[in-house]
């Protein structure tokens, strides 16, 4: 489903929807020298990044895409004054490689994708993302859906909710939680699960913690409910393979499983089929080695800002 910026008014919960992009800066400064064409936002989210796109360079053209319905809502009204510079797409990202070739887009300027979870999301109590607001366990990106995170937490085997926490939380403590979960079932708000998880850490890991002891635990239900780290690597990979010449591809991570199928992606496309050691015959290389991070000043304003890793691969001219 597509439509054009300006065919949506905001619902009171998309008026809200305000969220400061991540390393804007940074980001701003590399899509203002992109050649003419369409920038592919991935995670259209408030469109933050959308609009900075557009202001950064007048020959943009801007599809973005995103499955929650609050963010199409609030994008579609930011987006409005930009008319037909601005394409919204409401779906996951794993599709928006064949939505933008069905419109007879085949090469793009650039793309960029924000995996992190937004601020009105986790601020709203009523999505079920926050361990500081008590709300339902849902954590759906897209109410289409119908896993939610209380059908994990009250129906996994204790071996796959084991696993959940390990591969999409890094949690340490994740035998003790999941022996907490597995006592206290049926569990129906996220209140709940905050105070179980917080009471199933040992107390001397909690006091060297600096944030909630929970944080791991609903960034592993929140993967797992979106199945974010499964569409991920294809999704990159066929972005990436529609990149113009000069074409640049981001992608921001939270998570060291994000970052990982990131930038195993990035480097397979770098290196071609060169073995070990010898130059590559690929047409892209690393747009800067390494990744990025959000500097002091972006992080004493947005801390959430702290765990994000900005990765860059670029088409090389000529090819």
């Amino acid at each position: 489903m597509e439509h054009p910026a300006d065919s949506h008014t905001a619902d009171s919960h998309a008026a809200d929807f305000h969220h400061d992009p991540v390393m804007e800066a940074e980001i701003v400064e590399i899509l203002s020298s992109l050649s003419p064409g369409v920038f592919a936002d991935l995670t259209l989210g408030g469109a933050g990044h959308a609009v900075a796109a557009l202001d950064a360079n007048a020959d943009l053209i801007v599809h973005g895409f995103d499955r929650d319905d609050v963010a199409i809502e609030a994008a579609s009204t930011r987006l409005a004054p930009y008319g037909d510079r601005a394409v919204i797409h409401t779906t996951r990202f794993d599709r928006a490689a064949g939505l933008l070739r069905e419109s007879g887009i085949s090469r793009i300027s650039g793309f960029l994708m924000d995996l992190g979870v937004s601020s009105p999301q986790l601020d709203v109590g009523a999505r079920g993302f926050s361990y500081r607001i008590d709300g339902p366990l849902d954590m759906r990106m897209d109410h289409r859906d119908t896993k939610t995170a209380a059908d994990i937490v009250n129906t996994y085997a204790p071996g796959e909710l084991l696993d959940v926490l390990r591969s999409y939380g890094d949690e340490r403590h994740a035998g003790r939680i999941v022996d907490a979960i597995m006592s206290a079932r049926p569990l129906t708000t996220t209140g709940e699960l905050a105070q179980l998880v917080a009471d199933a850490v040992p107390a001397a890991a909690r006091r060297k913690s600096t944030g909630h002891p929970a944080k791991r635990t609903f960034q592993a239900l929140r993967i797992e409910v979106n199945a974010e780290l499964e569409i991920l690597g294809d999704t990159v990979e066929s972005m990436i393979e529609m990149l113009q010449p000069g074409g640049v591809g981001l992608v921001l991570t939270y998570h060291s499983g994000e970052d990982r199928i990131t930038k195993d992606r990035m480097r397979t496309a770098v290196d071609g089929d060169a073995p070990p050691g010898m130059p590559t015959t690929s047409d892209f290389r690393w747009f800067f080695r390494g990744a990025r991070t959000a500097g002091e000043t972006e992080l004493d304003r947005n801390p959430r800002a702290r765990s994000a890793r900005l990765r860059a691969i670029t088409r090389v001219e000529g090819a």
